[in-house]
């Protein structure tokens, strides 16, 4: 869940740095309007990890994951 949190916020930052509109972030990020507006209303539940890094690889972005060790 944090994951999928910390990926939404990462979209939402990239969204607003670009300076989209509500009609060309939809374009760029491969997704529907009604599926950037669950984005944007922080709705996590609606997204799997595997959606939020395609729309964060499709407006340009690259998605790194770091595994450490357990302390």
């Amino acid at each position: 869940m944090r994951l999928r949190s910390a990926l939404m916020m990462a979209l939402e930052k990239h969204i607003n740095a670009e300076g989209w509109t509500l009609a060309e972030a939809p374009r760029a990020l491969g997704v529907t309007r009604s599926r950037l507006s669950d984005l944007m209303r922080g709705r996590v539940n609606l997204f799997g990890l595997d959606a939020l890094v395609n729309m964060l690889t499709a407006g340009g972005r690259r998605v790194e994951v770091h595994v450490a060790k357990a302390s």
